[in-house]
Parts: C-alpha cells; structure tokens; sequence
C-alpha cells in the first residue's frame, strides 16, 4: 500500500520532467505573425498588396524549403481572410527589430514600391522577398 503512492508521484514527476526537456528542445519550429497596414499599394513579389495584411512565417516549412511566408488580407473584427500571396523567403540575420520593419525599394515600379524585406518585431532575423514566385 505504501509503495502505490511513490510509485504515483515519481511517475507524475517524471512525466513532468520530460514535459519541460520537451518544451526547451531546440528542434522545435515556430511561427511567427505580424500585423501591417499597407497604407499606399506596394507589390509583394508579383502581387499588389494594399491596407491591412497577416504576415505569417513558418520556420518548419522553411526548412523543408516550401514556401515559409504566407500574406493574408486582415479584417481586425473578422481576423484572417483569403490568402494574398506565399513565397519561400531568405533570411537575412539583422539585429533585433523593436518594432515590425518593412524595407521599400527606393525607386517605384511601374505602378507602385516593391517590398524587398520584413523582419518581424522581437526577431533578429529579417526575411527577404523574391522578386516573382
């Protein structure tokens, strides 16, 4: 009878224990989201893009060499909408954004600036945009 209750707590002490190994474990992919307000349109490799937009990067399909960034039109009473654009990005290592930082080409296209990087607040890793799909 007494050895069911230490028998008990070590098991729940060891599921524990792997619980917290788990959640530290460096092979882990995340994803990371960014809110922005495209105020003027600015092409997103072939795609204009204009007013509020869901950046979403996946760090797991990034290094399966799929498409990592997906752009997706923001309602702010709605949430996520119909998907803009995606795209396999490369990162570039910035020092770490206080804010979400958008890097515009200097000259216009044709029609409007291009998007050339993101880099999402908190992160040190930018995220450079192909020029088409």
């Amino acid at each position: 009878m007494k050895a069911r209750p230490l028998v008990l707590s070590l098991l729940i002490a060891g599921v524990m224990t792997v619980g917290t190994v788990a959640s530290r474990s460096p092979i882990g992919y995340a994803r990371t989201t960014a809110i922005v307000n495209f105020v003027d349109p600015v092409l997103v490799t072939d795609r204009v893009v204009m007013g509020p937009v869901l950046i979403v990067h996946d760090d797991e399909k990034m290094a399966l060499g799929e498409a990592c960034t997906t752009f997706y039109r923001f309602d702010p009473a709605r949430g996520p909408q119909e998907e803009i654009v995606s795209f396999h990005c490369t990162p570039v290592q910035r020092t770490v954004a206080e804010k979400t930082r958008l890097t515009l080409s200097e000259r216009s296209e044709p029609t409007c600036k291009r998007l050339l990087e993101y880099q999402v607040a908190g992160e040190s890793e930018a995220h450079a945009i192909p020029l088409t799909q």
